[in-house]
């Protein structure tokens, strides 16, 4: 028997579960598949961007309690781990009932599996195989861990990923962390807060290359500030069990001295890909990218008429924001004016949650320079301001990058305490196109972060580049 559907989405992520309402609610029957009961509402949700954030709120608040020994630090991050898995629980089953409570949506949890362009077989947790066809397909299936082939990486003893690290109940004393990238990052940050003595094994000769110097610097200064161990220029031989540890097995700076570094366990941090396992997409002929993701226009059509790709799963920037923005575009080209795309997302902010947040939006230094720009650049540290002195967070800075021709700001990255929010008025403004001038004359509620722009912004703090 076929079940035939108007439209078929394979994923429960962001832009899957926003989808399946606005198309249920103009009375179009949906299927959604998901295959983990896990992962109801996506990886943000359950594995990422709020977990993590939970667990870096936590870390911070423990590691500003200084207790003294390693046993009250476990026992504080046992209680976050139980707190966090309790919270992602019901807001979990808050997007199940939320979606389940349709009368238009059909969830089927299983893995699903093209057959051909419009047929999807799910076999279902309950070992049904059931045959869906939709007029309409969108594929939402996220990404997940890239896994680096290296000797002993399977070993799930002492290797995790960000995924299995996050239901480890039990504080590592010690643990080493390949890659220095955002997730790298955030997790040296949030382990270090907790009490556990962290390495970060870097491939690279710096850390976060594509940022400004000085950007980048602060990033491991602040994180040294918490014991964080940092090897650069890193080529890593084995990971093996030894005597109950992880042991890595290394060369460094292009030396042939093999070294060693054990831990409690190693966290594997190396980057992302999509995840398509099991899906048959050549059964519908959509195709991959060179980077393995879903090859897909600027309207998020695959190389299928009728089957879209949504998400992480595309390659576009892995954001639960951008997966939304997404699920935008979709909705214009069916039912408005067909004019979105997206190349429209020029300004996207980011933040690397640390305590304080490294966010950024637009160019820094390096990009407004390759792009020919004739720049002057506003900086000024954390420590003079006076909210960051009142509320004793005062690491880090403020720096904006203008062009000096037309007085526009070109991006900003910012190093301090509120800053993922601050941001959000600098995009704004790149966006309307207003001069600097506009930000540093406006009148800011005191003492907050954001009044700081009056003096970030103002000639004595503004050099020439």
């Amino acid at each position: 028997m076929i079940n035939k559907f108007d439209a078929i989405i394979i994923g429960f992520g962001k832009a899957g579960k926003t989808l399946a309402v606005d198309l249920a609610n103009r009375g179009q029957k949906i299927a959604l598949i998901e295959k983990s009961q896990e992962m109801y509402g996506g990886t943000c949700i359950n594995q990422a961007c709020i977990p993590t954030k939970i667990l870096e709120n936590k870390s911070s608040i423990i590691r500003n309690q200084n207790l003294d020994s390693f046993n009250e630090k476990e026992i504080k991050y046992e209680e976050s781990i139980n707190q966090k898995e309790e919270l992602i629980s019901k807001l979990r089953m808050g997007n199940y009932n939320k979606l389940n409570s349709n009368e238009n949506i059909t969830i089927f949890t299983g893995q699903g599996s093209f057959i051909n362009e419009n047929t999807i077989e799910v076999n279902t947790i309950e070992d049904e195989v059931l045959i869906l066809e939709g007029e309409k397909i969108f594929i939402n299936t996220g990404s997940k861990p890239n896994i680096p082939d290296i000797k002993g990486i399977e070993n799930s003893k002492i290797v995790y990923t960000n995924e299995t690290l996050m239901k480890l109940n039990k504080l590592p004393s010690k643990i080493t962390i390949i890659g220095a990238g955002y997730i790298g990052l955030e997790f040296a940050g949030i382990y270090a807060s907790f009490g556990s003595e962290v390495t970060v094994v870097n491939t690279h000769r710096t850390i976060l290359p594509k940022e400004d110097n000085d950007d980048a610097q602060e990033v491991v200064n602040i994180l040294k500030k918490r014991n964080v161990k940092f090897l650069n220029d890193v080529s890593i031989i084995e990971i093996k069990e030894e005597n109950q540890l992880a042991k890595l097995i290394y060369k460094q700076n292009g030396e042939d001295e093999e070294r060693g570094l054990s831990s409690d366990i190693v966290l594997v941090a190396t980057g992302r890909k999509a995840n398509i396992d099991n899906l048959n997409l050549h059964n519908a002929n959509v195709e991959l990218d060179s980077r393995g993701f879903i090859k897909v226009n600027e309207k998020l059509e695959t190389t299928t008429k009728n089957i879209w790709a949504l998400g992480d799963v595309n390659g576009g920037p892995q954001f639960t924001y951008i997966s939304l923005d997404d699920y935008r575009i979709i909705r214009n080209h069916l039912f408005e004016d067909k004019t979105r795309k997206t190349s429209d997302r020029k300004n996207v902010p980011s933040s690397l949650f640390l305590d304080p947040a490294f966010s950024k939006v637009g160019l820094n230094i390096k990009e407004a320079k390759a792009n020919g720009y004739n720049i002057i650049v506003a900086k000024m540290a954390t420590e003079a301001i006076p909210r960051a002195k009142q509320i004793g967070k005062t690491d880090g800075f403020i720096k904006i990058v203008i062009d000096k021709d037309s007085e526009k700001i070109l991006g900003a990255t910012m190093i301090c305490e509120d800053s993922n929010e601050i941001i959000h008025l600098i995009q704004l403004a790149i966006d309307m196109e207003v001069k600097y001038t506009y930000l540093r004359d406006r009148v800011y509620a005191h003492p907050t972060m954001t009044e700081a722009l009056n003096d970030v912004l103002s000639p004595a703090m503004i050099k020439e580049i």
